[in-house]
């Protein structure tokens, strides 16, 4: 399986005058007071977490003020996969499941080219072999198996497209 660090967010616009950024696309369970993310190539503690699981607030080590915090903008906030809590069974990293080969049985599908969180559920994106794409949700029904360190998932084409070609 991938070793590739674990993205935590992305810093956003600057929030006062301290340092303190909103983070874009977070993953509120990893940016805890305390935890170290790489931000540039560059190691940071977070000194302050503030705002909601939603829309969480940082301040990191160095970042002293609001011209601190614009310079950081729309970078990714890193973090190594050994520091990311443990998941259960049937739960990956989006990470993970990027660039995974995806086929129904032996015919071969696609390749997954994001993870999408929607309303209901989490969903593949796959862009077909042939071009196009294939939403395919996070549901038994459509995902017979995933296996990230093979980089294959096993899905359902009946399921995904009843009645139609695949």
């Amino acid at each position: 399986m991938s070793q590739r660090p674990i993205v935590a967010g992305t810093v956003g616009r600057p929030h006062g005058l301290d340092g303190s950024f909103h983070v874009q696309r977070p993953r509120a369970e990893l940016l805890v007071a305390g935890a170290t993310v790489t931000v540039g190539g560059r190691e940071l503690g977070i000194v302050r977490r503030a705002g909601t699981p939603e829309r969480p607030i940082l301040r990191l080590e160095g970042c002293q003020d609001r011209d601190g915090a614009v310079a950081l903008g729309g970078q990714a906030l890193e973090m190594p996969r050994s520091d990311a809590p443990g998941l259960g069974p049937d739960e990956w990293w989006a990470e993970e499941l990027e660039g995974c080969r995806v086929a129904d049985g032996e015919q071969p599908v696609g390749t997954v080219r994001r993870l999408l969180s929607l309303p209901s559920c989490e969903v593949l994106e796959v862009e077909r072999d042939g071009g196009g794409e294939l939403l395919v949700p996070l549901v038994r029904d459509a995902v017979r198996a995933v296996d990230p360190q093979a980089r294959t998932i096993d899905v359902s084409l009946d399921f995904l497209e009843p009645g139609g070609t695949p």
